[in-house]
């Protein structure tokens, strides 16, 4: 028996047909003032910080790169003219049902849309609303569940996302792309492209299962890797501009994007002393691809022992790799003939590097790690001593010696969000939940650390800065906060209030 359907298509198990409870909608300003004067009733120097909300710091904002619409998106964020949070943005529900699931696969922002992925479904919410289901300013239904999808998005606001072609059907494959505008919700185009079955042989799919697929972004260029090989496809028009196809024991298995086009490759040793399906028998290489022709540009081979590899970063390529363990144990730069210019090790213990592990293939998101032009920047592990603390640190791309480090303080944590030009955006979490969190500009040439927004959550959303957990976005001068998955209460006594998206704002406009 199929699950019942849902706002997003189909529910979880335990969903039912029962109509929508209509919840009084509480306006975003009076939730943002609880928020404020909880903040204020610790020491109003709280939300602003030791400097106030007008501080004068220095804020040379770099300049924007213009980027047309077959460019992947690189926005260089400005400090707003007022420092202080406000609530942009929320998504919420509380009627899902015992046992009820939502994936969520997905989250993007413009300047004055959010759209999330939900089961099957993409939505498109107006930013400074107060949503819940049936408040979308659009809505895409596509044939089956989401199954893929890329964080990157063009200059023209559009995206990609792979989906089911027949359904919830167990034996219905991950074989659709399409190409969406964000803005208005268009399907701009879609294909199907092939099926590899599950394992070494990269042959075409005959029965049930498949390899993952996944999808990324290039200049004028969506990428789609299907184990047997990879397509490359015209962003404007969906035409094939070029395919390529690997040979056993080989599979493309996931693709990196932004700047430049690198695919993965994970080969079989065919060792036989070796138990099946082990990551002992498993080795990796990467392939810098030109968008325009699919003809590989290098090749790099990474060393025997991995039990995984991503890639934060296509352009400069940075491969982070879990050696002999199954946490990220290297950072590996390259230059552009594939070689090894500097390795740098996580080892120690002291540093952290965090890349997604879901059930989606998306090898190039990598929460908290932020690639520069000549640096790569990660977080040390938390400090619990006295009060809980850490830094962020960086390490230069040619050498892998440390530059620059920005110490969190006291009391919070720090975490890379992503580039922004020349700077680096980071999350300064409050570990109190008293004193404001913050979104910050760090700014290696300076060392200064430039405050853009002080913001306040609701105890229901303090889990969503996870980052292992949620996706967060910064963009146009916000920041979002959103759960790849929504579960319901524990038991039908549980009244759960689930937020699905949260949004920070600035309460004046940017400056220019």
């Amino acid at each position: 028996m199929e699950p019942p359907e849902g706002p997003y298509g189909h529910r979880g198990p335990a969903g039912s047909g029962d109509p929508r409870r209509k919840r009084a909608r509480k306006l975003l300003l009076g939730l943002l003032a609880v928020v404020v004067v909880g903040a204020l009733g610790t020491g109003g120097w709280l939300l602003w910080g030791p400097g106030g909300g007008d501080s004068k710091t220095s804020d040379k904002s770099p300049t924007a790169v213009a980027q047309g619409p077959l460019d992947v998106r690189e926005t260089v964020e400005k400090r707003p003219a007022s420092t202080t949070g406000e609530m942009a943005f929320r998504f919420s529900v509380d009627d899902m049902k015992p046992g009820e699931h939502f994936e969520m696969p997905g989250m993007w922002a413009t300047d004055r849309i959010l759209a999330k992925g939900i089961n099957k479904t993409l939505v498109g919410l107006r930013i400074g609303s107060d949503a819940e289901p049936g408040d979308e300013t659009w809505r895409l239904a596509l044939d089956g569940p989401i199954c893929g999808y890329t964080r990157h998005v063009t200059g023209d606001n559009r995206t990609a996302v792979l989906f089911r072609a027949n359904d919830w059907a167990e034996e219905a494959y991950c074989n659709q792309v399409a190409f969406v505008d964000l803005d208005d919700g268009r399907l701009i185009w879609e294909d199907r492209f092939p099926v590899s079955q599950p394992g070494p042989e990269p042959g075409a799919g005959t029965g049930a299962g498949q390899d993952r697929p996944s999808v990324t972004l290039a200049h004028g260029t969506v990428a789609v890797t299907w184990g047997g090989g990879t397509v490359g496809y015209d962003m404007e028009k969906g035409t094939t501009r070029w395919t390529t196809s690997t040979a056993a024991p080989c599979q493309d298995m996931g693709a990196a994007g932004g700047r430049g086009l690198i695919v993965r490759e994970q080969c079989w040793s065919g060792d036989e002393s070796l138990p099946a399906g082990s990551w002992e028998n498993v080795t990796y290489k990467v392939r810098k691809l030109d968008p325009a022709t699919g003809r590989a540009l290098w090749t790099y081979s990474a060393a025997k022992g991995i039990r995984d590899l991503n890639v934060p970063s296509a352009d400069p390529a940075v491969v982070a790799v879990s050696a002999g363990d199954t946490e990220i144990t290297d950072l590996l730069s390259l230059d552009d003939r594939g070689r090894s210019r500097a390795t740098i090790s996580l080892r120690n213990g002291a540093y952290v590097a965090d890349c997604a592990y879901t059930d989606y293939l998306v090898v190039d998101d990598c929460p908290t790690i932020a690639v520069g032009k000549d640096q790569v920047f990660i977080r040390s592990k938390d400090q619990p001593e006295k009060q809980t603390s850490n830094w962020v640190i960086g390490f230069d791309l040619a050498t892998g010696n440390t530059t620059k480090k920005f110490d969190s303080g006291p009391g919070s944590l720090l975490y890379p969000v992503r580039m922004s030009g020349d700077r680096l955006l980071a999350l300064r979490l409050s570990n109190d939940h008293i004193a404001p969190n913050a979104l910050v500009a760090l700014d290696p040439q300076t060392d200064e650390e430039v405050p853009y927004l002080y913001f306040g959550l609701p105890s229901e959303a303090q889990t969503m800065t996870l980052t292992d957990e949620n996706d967060i976005v910064v963009q146009n001068g916000r920041v979002f906060f959103g759960v790849k998955a929504a579960n319901g209460p524990p038991d039908a006594k549980t009244k759960q209030w689930t937020y699905l998206v949260l949004g920070i704002g600035s309460g004046a406009p940017h400056t220019s």
